[in-house]
């Protein structure tokens, strides 16, 4: 026999047995996913992340809405204020030690991440 022959043969049923199973595939039902949403609240605690939520559900009718304005200001307010940020987050740096294990009088060096005077 002729091995184009056995080559048309062979693709020919790849392509059956492909068509096959993608047949069975979409003959199926999906299960749907079973995923749940825990939603944790403190209701004694701040009210602005669960304001915050809320405003996010709305999408863009959020926009027209006073009360979801002004929890956006009270947010950037606390995120952008200065001494915002805890101090414990961002420790004090110690003395810098040269290669004799004595504190350095050089200044520490500052390196910009700029790109310059392009």
């Amino acid at each position: 026999m002729d091995t184009k022959l056995f080559a048309r043969i062979g693709a020919i049923a790849f392509v059956a047995v492909a068509i096959t199973m993608t047949a069975l595939q979409l003959r199926e039902e999906r299960k749907p996913d079973r995923t749940e949403i825990v939603t944790v609240s403190d209701p004694d605690g701040d009210p602005l992340p669960e304001m915050l939520r809320l405003c996010s559900e709305l999408g863009e009718l959020a926009e027209t809405t006073n009360e979801c304005r002004q929890a956006w200001a009270e947010n950037r307010r606390r995120f952008l204020a200065p001494g915002a940020r805890p101090k414990e987050r961002f420790p004090q740096a110690g003395p810098i030690i040269d290669s004799s294990g004595q504190p350095s009088q050089s200044q520490p060096v500052v390196v910009s991440s700029g790109t310059g005077g392009r």
